[in-house]
């Protein structure tokens, strides 16, 4: 695991955040023990600075970082970055060792570690998880199966933890940001 600069940011364009995310990010818990969300593959960065807007620590994790040198207004300690390939055999996180606040993950999906990650909230943490699932090929990428959910996938692997209320899921055909079939689940650990 490699650490890198954080940053405190206090300016984004709210239209890039996943309306999906803006909707629930209002239900992680501020002052929970762990006090810290997890922004797993956060790809551009767009929902690491809209948590840290929000008031949360966020720990950003992919395995190509955002450029967020660019950004003009800082705030230290709010955001740590880390370089980490999540599609090793093992996976990254200890469970036993680290417990977030909340966990979002976005476009993103690598089934080794589907179930694991779930193990990464602490009890009254929150999980937002969007992304693309099967008949996406019909709209373009990604259209390989083994990154589009089988149906109702995101569903029953939450309900198989045995330990999460759902508050809201969803699946079928959305047209915005772009044509796509999407899973999405908003749910807390009990």
């Amino acid at each position: 695991m490699m650490f890198v600069r954080q940053w405190g940011l206090i300016t984004h364009n709210f239209s890039s955040v996943s309306p999906w995310v803006a909707h629930f990010a209002g239900q992680i818990p501020l002052n929970s023990e762990s006090k810290r969300v997890l922004d797993y593959a956060c790809g551009s960065g767009r929902h690491t600075i809209y948590l840290a807007e929000l008031g949360h620590q966020v720990l950003a994790v992919d395995l190509r970082l955002p450029n967020l040198q660019n950004m003009k207004h800082c705030q230290p300690n709010s955001i740590e970055l880390c370089c980490m390939d999540l599609e090793m055999e093992e996976f990254a996180f200890d469970p036993q060792l680290e417990k977030f606040s909340g966990l979002v993950v976005t476009n993103y999906l690598y089934r080794p570690h589907l179930d694991k990650i779930l193990d990464l909230l602490d009890e009254g943490g929150v999980l937002i998880y969007e992304t693309f699932a099967m008949g996406n090929e019909a709209f373009g990428k990604p259209s390989n199966p083994d990154f589009l959910l089988r149906e109702n996938e995101l569903l029953e692997v939450v309900l198989a933890k045995q330990s999460f209320h759902i508050n809201a899921f969803e699946s079928g055909f959305v047209e915005d940001p772009k044509p796509a079939m999407i899973q999405r689940i908003c749910a807390v650990r009990t």
